[in-house]
């Protein structure tokens, strides 16, 4: 089959790649003129690892290997460890963590891409869609994985029901040392001041990110001039090596990428006879369970063996990722109360290898 894939990101690529491996014709077309490499780093879980290497896409190459979560009080007291060597025992894949730009590149390889070919119009009935400058682009299927602006998904289903929560992300690396650079362990803290996260993502970098009430015209959205100060304010008397990520944060430091969470209802059908949508197009969710490379990549695993059944491909992701979703949209406080220190760690290890399962298609047709 010829199929359209409109999108370079995690899961037009994964998806070509599957399709071209499948021996099927897959042309990716992306709105940018360049591989989309930008933003912070991403947590790849059992299932995904399984789907990278089933692509040939070697994970091995970049990121590191995380052996355990933990959760924190913002005084540095350890309230609970998942092990997370369990679940790559019982599934036979590791969880690691890797720059979102890596993971891109990764999938890209071997990849004809189209680069700043952006759609003006989408006939979702005929495979087709047109590009800036007049040409038009016709397959015997369409994809729209062109993210939370989706313009294929505008062509199936109108104004974009995205809807922003009260919470925002401010991410970004640090290069210098800190005691978890080099270990593997990723770290979720959490105190009245709202959540920060550090997790190694090799190459010496350590992703940080602080979750913060906001809104439009608030203080802590985006371009707030007084950014740093404020998170000074709020976060700088918690343990290290918070101290030492706040203390990055100067003039002469890449700017911090802002992330405000939108949610959105998936429904139970994203397409529309021979188009169809995967990835965020298809399932925005805020980042809070660190899912949505994730699913793009579970989006396009099964879509590679699904083209002549495109409904039943949406509606079999629909019931996967609404699990996700649906916990992502919770009230980020009401995720890490203090009784979360009292949950034993083996019995926290062994939801959250329960969870994995869950949570991904190719783990529960694998099992």
């Amino acid at each position: 089959m010829r199929v359209i894939v409109v999108g370079a990101g995690v899961a037009g690529l994964a998806l070509a790649r599957g399709l071209l491996a499948a021996g099927h014709d897959a042309e990716v077309y992306e709105e940018s003129p360049e591989p989309r490499t930008a933003g912070g780093s991403v947590t790849l879980w059992p299932g995904s690892t399984g789907i990278l290497e089933e692509l040939k896409a070697d994970h091995t190459r970049v990121g590191r290997r995380l052996e355990t979560l933990e959760s924190w009080s913002s005084d540095g007291r350890r309230l609970v460890t998942v092990d997370l060597t369990a679940a790559e025992r019982k599934y036979g894949h590791p969880t690691v963590h890797v720059a979102r730009g890596e993971l891109v590149e990764l999938l890209a390889e071997g990849v004809p891409v189209t680069y700043g070919a952006r759609v003006e119009h989408v006939d979702p009935d005929r495979a087709e869609a047109r590009l800036a400058g007049g040409t038009t682009v016709r397959g015997d299927v369409l994809v729209g994985a062109d993210g939370r602006r989706s313009a294929v998904r505008a062509a199936l289903w109108g104004e974009d029901r995205a809807e922003l929560t009260r919470w925002v992300t401010w991410q970004g690396f640090i290069t210098a040392p800190t005691s978890l650079t080099e270990g593997g362990a990723a770290v979720m803290m959490a105190g009245l001041a709202g959540l920060c996260g550090l997790i190694p993502a090799g190459e010496g970098r350590l992703l940080w990110w602080f979750d913060v009430r906001s809104a439009p015209g608030e203080p802590f959205w985006a371009d707030d001039p007084c950014l740093a100060e404020r998170l000074r304010e709020r976060f700088g008397g918690w343990a290290d090596p918070v101290p030492a990520v706040l203390g990055s944060l100067s003039g002469s430091s890449p700017a911090p990428d802002f992330f405000p969470h939108h949610r959105r209802p998936i429904p139970e059908v994203w397409g529309r006879g021979p188009t169809t949508l995967a990835g965020d197009a298809a399932h925005t969710m805020p980042p809070t369970m660190a899912q949505g490379a994730n699913q793009a990549l579970e989006d396009a695993w099964l879509l590679a063996r699904s083209l002549d059944d495109l409904r039943g491909y949406e509606r079999a992701r629909a019931r996967i990722a609404r699990r996700p979703a649906r916990l992502a949209a919770t009230e980020l406080t009401d995720m890490h109360r203090p009784a979360a220190g009292l949950i034993p760690d083996r019995l926290a290890t062994w939801l959250n290898t329960a969870w994995l399962r869950r949570a991904s298609t190719y783990l529960l047709t694998a099992s």
